[in-house]
């Protein structure tokens, strides 16, 4: 069968070069032709003044990273048009995903668009019509959404085995460095929009539109850095209970507590790490990471605990975009509920 003629549009995205490696990995789906690194993208930050992209220093990204090797670097323009090109995945930073996807669905191509979008509800809704338009396929980088022990639970929930839904609690934590929570002055609502939408995703598919989001984002200070809302809660409202999202950049050992719980009339459920489990451990149920430990980011693994994902990120995810664009199965993350939750999304980071 043909292979879909892709190329990615930005380096700059947190996951831009693991979408690629996907991408590149996958041989017998995709051919990727190319690759573009607007130069808009290296921006001055608010907080720090320095240009960075992302949170880090430019001078970090340079030069591109091995899986960019061999591949063709050119214009947007030029990527926008190659003959017969199928679809563009777009790794750009926050504040221009919707820009250049809206250039490529303009050019009724198919596409992948990291999380979330930009701010402006009214530049995703014409995104989201532009899609409608043309019947290609807009596929957004929500990674839990092939997660198969999430699939399972909403399979569930959908089938009525935990009765009527009145709460899902969410958390999705991590230790970032300082320059990474400065980062996030950059954009209200903070975590909660960086990371948290995730969570949104989650809550917003399992038991729809809320009759309230409250949001709670705030700062923690850590290290003196006073602005970017780096701890992110917000709360939503339903007519039988409450749920709520948490996130926060600045938790030791937070990467392990990600967790979801779904309470129900019938049933409860929780699905706890949703990415990585410890093994080799003596106590299981119990573990104390301090920050003397959490150097990492992520705090992978370097306090001499080995860990292990249950799911593959990206492959599932790029795999589930390339069987959408051939029309091998119907995206089960409709436009107008890409568009329902963004507007919930941008609710719970304090924007109207």
């Amino acid at each position: 069968m043909k292979k879909i003629r892709i190329a990615q549009i930005g380096v700059e995205h947190d996951h831009a070069s693991m979408i690629m490696n996907s991408l590149r990995t996958q041989k017998d789906i995709f051919e990727v032709v190319g690759f573009a690194d607007p130069e808009e993208e290296w921006i001055v930050d608010t907080y720090t003044g320095k240009l960075t992209v992302g949170g880090r220093e430019s001078s970090t990204l340079i030069p591109y990273e091995d899986v960019y090797k061999g591949l063709p670097q050119m214009s947007v323009e030029q990527i926008l048009s190659i003959p017969d090109l199928d679809a563009v995945s777009i790794e750009t930073s926050e504040k221009n995903l919707f820009k250049y996807a809206q250039m490529a669905a303009d050019r009724c191509l198919s596409v992948h668009m990291d999380k979330p979008g930009g701010t402006d509800y009214r530049d995703f809704e014409k995104l989201v019509n532009t899609f409608k338009q043309s019947g290609k396929t807009l596929h957004l980088g929500y990674m839990y959404r092939y997660n198969p022990e999430i699939i399972k639970v909403i399979e569930d929930a959908d089938a009525g085995k935990y009765g009527d839904i009145y709460s899902v609690e969410c958390h999705m934590s991590c230790y970032h460095k300082d320059e990474k929570r400065a980062w996030m002055a950059n954009y209200k609502g903070g975590m909660m929009f960086f990371l948290g939408c995730h969570l949104i995703d989650l809550i917003y598919r399992i038991q729809g539109e809320p009759e309230e989001v409250i949001p709670l984002n705030t700062v923690t200070g850590i290290n003196g850095i006073d602005r970017g809302e780096d701890y992110g809660f917000a709360v939503l409202k339903y007519k039988n209970g409450v749920s709520f999202a948490k996130t926060c950049a600045a938790e030791a050992g937070g990467f392990l507590r990600r967790q979801v719980v779904v309470c129900g009339s019938k049933g409860t459920v929780e699905v706890h790490p949703i990415e990585a489990y410890t093994i080799e451990k003596d106590n299981p149920a119990r573990y104390t990471l301090t920050r003397e430990v959490c150097d990492d980011i992520y705090v992978w693994g370097n306090d001499g605990v080995k860990r292990k994902s249950f799911f593959d990120r990206y492959d599932g995810m790029m795999l589930s975009f390339a069987q959408i664009v051939k029309g091998e199965k119907v995206n089960p993350y409709s436009l107008d509920y890409e568009l329902g939750m963004y507007k919930v999304l941008l609710k719970a980071c304090g924007m109207e």
